[in-house]
């Protein structure tokens, strides 16, 4: 006899959120999950090591177009190749998401099984969670759709709850049937679900076959099929990603996969999982994972606690450091253009602090100092009324885009590396410790052809400054 062939388990990997909870270390232009809040590595790269190994195919990763660069760099750093990378026009939240993955699924491997997974939680014990991802397996590959189940070790208010039959069903091994899901409860509610002992977080993550999904989407949200089928075959390869068509993507509705599906299907089953999980939605829960010391500190690099108990200190700029002293309970987090702090259960409350900062137009809500291009990054050192300093940092054998400006001339100083520069028909080299200046209007571009780093500094002058004042005539990114 033949032993049949287990499917192959798919990471789906959820890469377009933007959250303001952790601001100022996460914001618009460079989300949480990019950044190693916990431990050396990004929480996206930790998702992709997590969601992988025996049994598990590479990662299928949805993201918007101004992570799909970040997303191939961070990848590439841990030596993980994806299977595809999908890119939103816009988010329209995770059903239409999940619905466009399973549609791309199904003509690579119609027999597989997607394990969606956002990308910006924390599971320290990865081998765990695939132990149980391979122990719902069977279940999925029936036909059930099952969602895991987290263990609860708070009355927690912000994760919504999943009960069970009995108490014995939390702590089984295998799929249990799900009785209901319970809405974020208050504060009275969610010490009666945690003393109850049948109920647990619904951690967002979900196991079921490509056709499974598809089935549940035809039945339950079938408004969502044609127009997300749609996006999907109009889909243009470019370079190694795949753009879903913009015009039938905006007919999708935005739903969660948990309204538009989970709250309707009737095949629904949980995984029971223990071994730790946090969505890490706020400084409180960076502090708790963070493994505090003795006096329940959290104190990272370039950050003092004295006669502090309870508290997170955090800086993330070398040349700036943050002093804490007689702090009890408290959070602040150091970046080089916003500081937070505040009582570290008010910590949910940054998002207020976020939108506060966007009615007054501050660019620090939503826009990251350093910004991340395919090239490589830049940071602005100094702006002034008709000036600006930069420094640039582009990668080995990559190029910026041929481009003009109509507002601004450029001085450029290469301060380490070597350069190739293009101003209209000159094309030459630039060493360390020389320059090259870019008239208004040239056109011109800016490359580095060596094996190491190449740094510049870049001095503008002009009317205008914005990063919007850019002609591009020529680029290897295919930026749109």
């Amino acid at each position: 006899m033949t032993e049949t062939a287990h499917p192959t388990i798919h990471p789906v990997i959820l890469c377009g959120g933007s959250g303001t909870r952790l601001w100022p270390l996460s914001r618009k232009s460079y989300p949480k999950q990019f950044t190693a809040l916990v431990g050396d590595e990004s929480l996206f790269q930790a998702s992709a090591r997590r969601l992988s190994g025996e049994g598990f195919g590479a990662p299928v990763v949805l993201t918007g177009e101004p992570f799909r660069f970040i997303v191939m760099e961070q990848l590439a750093a841990i030596e993980s190749a994806p299977r595809g990378v999908l890119i939103e026009p816009e988010g329209r939240n995770t059903a239409p998401a999940v619905l466009a993955a399973a549609l791309w699924l199904a003509e690579v491997d119609p027999e597989g099984l997607m394990l969606v997974a956002p990308s910006d939680h924390v599971i320290p014990d990865g081998a765990a969670f695939r132990a149980a991802v391979r122990a719902a397996a069977p279940r999925a590959a029936a036909g059930d759709l099952v969602t895991f189940g987290i263990r609860p070790t708070r009355a927690e208010t912000g994760y919504g709850w999943l009960e069970l039959q009995e108490p014995g069903h939390a702590e089984a091994d295998a799929p249990q049937p799900l009785v209901r899901f319970v809405e974020k409860p208050d504060a009275e509610t969610a010490e009666a679900l945690l003393a109850a002992g049948h109920y647990l977080w619904n951690g967002g993550l979900f196991l079921f076959s490509v056709q499974g999904i598809i089935a549940a989407f035809e039945a339950h949200a079938p408004e969502m099929i044609a127009p997300v089928r749609a996006a999907v075959a109009q889909g243009e390869a470019d370079l190694g990603f795949t753009r879903l068509a913009a015009e039938p993507w905006g007919q999708v509705a935005e739903d969660s996969i948990d309204y538009a599906i989970m709250e309707k299907a009737g095949n629904l089953a949980v995984m029971p999982f223990a071994a730790g999980w946090s969505d890490l939605g706020d400084w409180q829960a960076v502090w708790q994972e963070s493994g505090p010391d003795g006096a329940g500190n959290v104190v990272t690099d370039h950050a003092t606690a004295l006669d502090c108990e309870g508290s997170l200190l955090r800086s993330e700029n070398a040349a700036q450091e943050l002093v804490g002293i007689g702090l009890r309970d408290m959070i602040a987090v150091a970046m080089p253009d916003a500081v937070v702090v505040a009582p570290r259960g008010e910590s949910q409350r940054v998002k207020e602090a976020v939108a506060a900062l966007k009615s007054r137009k501050a660019r620090q809500a939503t826009e990251f100092p350093v910004d991340h291009r395919p090239w490589g990054w830049f940071e602005s050192l100094v702006i002034g009324e008709r000036f600006q300093v930069k420094r640039i940092v582009v990668k080995p054998g990559a190029a910026l885009s041929l481009q003009s400006h109509h507002h601004r001339s450029e001085h450029w100083i290469v301060v380490q590396g070597t350069a190739r520069v293009t101003v209209d028909d000159d094309v030459r080299l630039v060493g360390e410790n020389e320059s090259v200046y870019i008239p208004l209007g040239a056109v011109h571009r800016m490359e580095n052809p060596g094996k190491v780093e190449m740094v510049l500094i870049e001095v503008q002058t002009g009317s205008y400054l914005g990063e919007d004042d850019i002609i591009r005539y020529e680029d290897v990114y295919a930026r749109k």
